[in-house]
């Protein structure tokens, strides 16, 4: 890993309680849902150890009642979303595959958690975060629920979501937009200047 003086160690979510409000609608829907559902989460981080926050909220997802993580895309290091060239650090981004019996809302609970954890501020909009938990697509769910609106509302247009969600399903569709791999071209140019920059020298584990 290259070495960043932004890096210190934070404290691992990994030992927090689940909220019992997870907890009970985690019981909830094993009772009503007969067959686990996939979600693609997207983690970013420009705060800290990036690299170790985002193992930390892998972690933490796994460790969560009815979540199990089944793929972790390579790391990539892209430029600050809507703000000033070089006025904030640069970001480490992943994308995750997940099977859940958690319903889309309980499972937006769990990744505030993870984020409050790491102690997430959210001071101002595009502000540099310690981590950032956000789920892109649950199971081809479409809602516009202004608390969790599905499919994420700029997932078509974020290369460095579509890059790594791409790694790991390269079938993938983003419900109402197309193909993963259709938007992608679309994208072309900011994944050949070198916005999105896949760094083979770090990696996240899938956990066991």
């Amino acid at each position: 890993m290259w070495p960043d003086a932004q890096d210190r160690p934070v404290e691992d979510p990994t030992v927090q309680p689940v909220p019992p409000s997870v907890v009970a609608r985690v019981d909830a829907a094993d009772s009503t849902l007969s067959n686990p559902k996939t979600a693609v989460i997207a983690l970013g981080s420009n705060l800290g150890n990036r690299l170790e926050t985002l193992q930390g909220a892998i972690d933490a997802l796994e460790d969560t009642p009815g979540v199990r993580v089944r793929s972790v895309s390579p790391v990539y290091e892209t430029e600050p979303w809507g703000v000033e060239p070089g006025s904030q650090p640069s970001y480490f981004n992943a994308v995750l595959l997940v099977r859940t019996t958690l319903p889309p809302d309980s499972l937006l609970e769990r990744g505030h958690a993870i984020e409050e954890a790491f102690l997430r501020v959210r001071a101002e909009r595009w502000g540099a975060r310690t981590i950032d938990v956000d789920i892109v697509a649950y199971q081809g769910v479409v809602s516009d629920d202004p608390v969790l609106t599905l499919p994420h509302p700029r997932a078509h247009e974020r290369a460095f979501v579509l890059v790594p969600w791409y790694d790991v399903d390269p079938a993938a569709e983003l419900p109402g937009r197309g193909p993963v791999a259709a938007l992608l071209d679309g994208l072309r140019t900011a994944r050949d200047s070198g916005e999105v920059r896949r760094r083979d020298d770090v990696e996240l584990r899938l956990p066991e």
